[in-house]
């Protein structure tokens, strides 16, 4: 007797919004909730309007992110009225103490924190069930987004985000992300390895690093062993460096380090960078240089040997670029402390510096803090800060002329027969300049996005390089 098969649905697969807001971190956890959606047969979709319910993954982290994510929840509930919230700002606190989202949207099916996929899952089965069936989860047209272990990824194919650890051990008295997204907690070791193989098989050619804390990797477990292809590796961050290098290498991939803090293990990391088999670039988050303001910003790099780190860094390796942000204006912050600040920006030759205008956070410590500056003050110096370093960026893309670069290739239509536009080891996605590609003097050479190609930078423009194919 032949067994019968289940009868198969042939309803059409309910179908979920989805919006993204904030950082490359919270850009992560998007891709986990987007990965298990359509694991489960829900079909996504960037409209609001016609789909079963809405997921708005938020920001909170400074006034304007939370305004815009509030926006951004106003909208789908005008549009599709059935919205689930997730993401930092969910973990917010409103004025009477309950959930702030709650306090503005009241009608919100559902409010979750950061990192919070099966929370996230949990809502929508309740709105909209499951609709699993093995006969047809996973068709091509949903197969062919993921990238094995890796899952779904927001990103263009070419590059990718991977989130090593959430959370944060320190207590910087102008953020509350601990309070968002909770004290650090590493991936195993295996894992976030497993997942790096998944993408640069599937075609990756740039790996972006992240985390709150990108040094710190390991320190909750003691740095314990763990296992990738049944050889040890230990759960720190130079050896996940030298294991990321091994992977990339067969693929000619670049990896690049993002939210490094200066701790003096960050110096193992230099040789790598030297000899080429990760990216010589490090995201290094200063906020600032005065050793009284970071006390009072409670910064866990205390300044006074931040100076002397850098230029140590550049010793090892000459062609290191460093990013960081700055802020302006923290409470108490003196003139001195200001021109201190300056000065380091000159001395340190940021390659690319972002600077913020102080500004207070609903939670965090800084608010109480005497000396608070006034508005004018702050934007002020953020106006003055920013003239210096783009004075200093400058100057250093300048000594790029006539250099030749490896690019990768981010934007080049019509196989770039008139340009492109791509990006060298200095300048990492949608926060740095880029290279704009002059069409190739040669027919027969073509630009793809996602590939390589050589160029002879001919001059400096703003934060941009332009570049000959060659």
């Amino acid at each position: 007797m032949s067994e019968q098969l289940p009868e198969v649905s042939s309803r059409p697969a309910p179908k979920v919004g989805f919006v993204s807001l904030g950082c490359p971190k919270a850009l992560t956890d998007s891709e986990l909730i987007l990965t298990q959606l359509s694991a489960e047969g829900y079909q996504t979709s960037k409209k609001f309007e016609g789909a079963d319910l809405v997921i708005v993954n938020t920001c909170g982290f400074i006034d304007d992110a939370v305004k815009e994510s509030l926006d951004t929840i106003g909208e789908a509930l005008a549009a599709n009225g059935r919205v689930i919230v997730t993401g930092c700002l969910g973990a917010r606190q409103g004025d009477d103490g309950g959930n702030l989202v709650r306090q503005m949207h009241p009608s919100v099916l559902a409010v979750t924190g950061p990192h919070a996929t099966q929370e996230v899952m949990d809502a929508v089965h309740k709105h909209v069930p499951k609709p699993h069936d093995p006969f047809v989860d996973l068709v091509p047209e949903v197969r062919s987004q993921f990238r094995g272990e890796a899952g779904i990824k927001l990103t263009p194919r070419h590059y990718a985000y991977l989130k090593i650890s959430e959370g944060c051990n320190h207590h910087c008295t102008f953020c509350i992300i601990p309070s968002m997204r909770g004290t650090l907690v590493s991936r195993p070791v295996g894992e976030v390895l497993g997942e790096a193989r998944a993408l640069f098989e599937s075609g990756v050619k740039e790996l972006l690093v992240v985390s709150q804390d990108t040094s710190a990797y390991g320190v909750d477990v003691r740095y314990r062993t763990g296992f990738f292809d049944g050889r040890p590796v230990k759960t720190r961050l130079t050896e996940l460096c030298e294991a990321l290098a091994d992977l990339a290498k067969p693929h000619g991939a670049w990896v690049r380090l993002h939210y490094v803090y200066p701790y003096p293990h960050v110096d193992e990391l230099l040789p790598l960078m030297a000899t080429g088999r990760i990216l010589p670039y490090l995201d290094v988050p200063f906020q600032h240089s005065h050793p009284d303001v970071l006390r009072r910003m409670k910064r866990p790099a205390s300044g006074e040997r931040n100076l002397d780190r850098l230029l140590a860094w550049r010793a090892a390796c000459p062609e290191l670029v460093v990013r960081s942000t700055f802020i302006a204006g923290f409470p108490g912050e003196t003139e001195e402390e200001f021109e201190h600040l300056l000065s380091f920006v000159r001395e340190a030759q940021i390659d690319r510096a972002g600077c913020f205008a102080y500004s207070p956070v609903k939670g965090a410590a800084a608010n109480e803090l005497p000396g608070a500056l006034p508005a004018e003050l702050r934007e002020e110096r953020r106006a003055r800060f920013m003239a210096v370093a783009e004075e200093v960026s400058i100057a250093r893309l300048k000594r790029r002329v006539g250099a030749t670069m490896q690019v990768l290739i981010d934007h080049a239509p019509a196989l770039g027969r008139k340009g492109g536009v791509g990006r060298s080891y200095a300048d990492a996605p949608e926060i740095d300049g880029t290279v704009r590609l002059l069409p190739p003097e040669k027919a027969s050479k073509t630009l793809k996005v996602g590939d390589f190609t050589r160029a002879r930078i001919v001059a400096a423009e703003g934060h941009d390089l332009i570049g000959q194919p060659i």
